[in-house]
């Protein structure tokens, strides 16, 4: 078996239409597709579906800390600061959170919440230093907006 690339990713969320309003609303994520049991939401970034949410109802509780899981999902924007600085803006027009912002060599990106707390990372790559420096990856810095 070879893996040719990732192909989606699954949230849980406690309230599908609060989810989906933010997913689809606040993001831009193209609904691609609905399911009743179990209610679940499909995106597509182009391919069938690429991320997708599945209710798990109100009384799902928040994950230990320091449990396994998904640690967080990133969708790439673009290829420079300045639209990383534009959504920047309209997250926050939203009323979306701002938790973190960073500077990772290869790429920058705001960290925000979704309404479960399922962390997301907006980002921008900005070098491809990481062809030829692969550990470019593990960078991390502050990064003034």
């Amino acid at each position: 078996m070879e893996i040719e690339k990732l192909g989606h990713v699954v949230l849980k969320v406690r309230d599908l239409k609060q989810s989906e309003r933010f997913y689809e609303g606040i993001l831009g994520l193209p609904v691609a597709a609905r399911m009743d049991r179990p209610p679940m939401t499909f995106f597509t970034l182009g391919n069938h579906h690429d991320f997708a949410i599945v209710e798990v109802g109100a009384n799902g509780p928040d994950p230990a800390p320091n449990s396994p899981g998904l640690f967080h999902a990133a969708f790439k924007i673009g290829n420079c600061t300045d639209e990383l600085r534009e959504a920047k803006v309209q997250l926050e027009s939203a009323g979306v959170a701002i938790l973190g912002i960073s500077d990772h060599t290869v790429s920058q990106s705001l960290y925000i919440a979704d309404p479960d707390g399922n962390a997301i990372e907006i980002y921008v790559d900005t070098s491809d230093v990481w062809r030829t420096n692969p550990q470019a990856v593990a960078t991390i810095a502050p990064l003034g907006l």
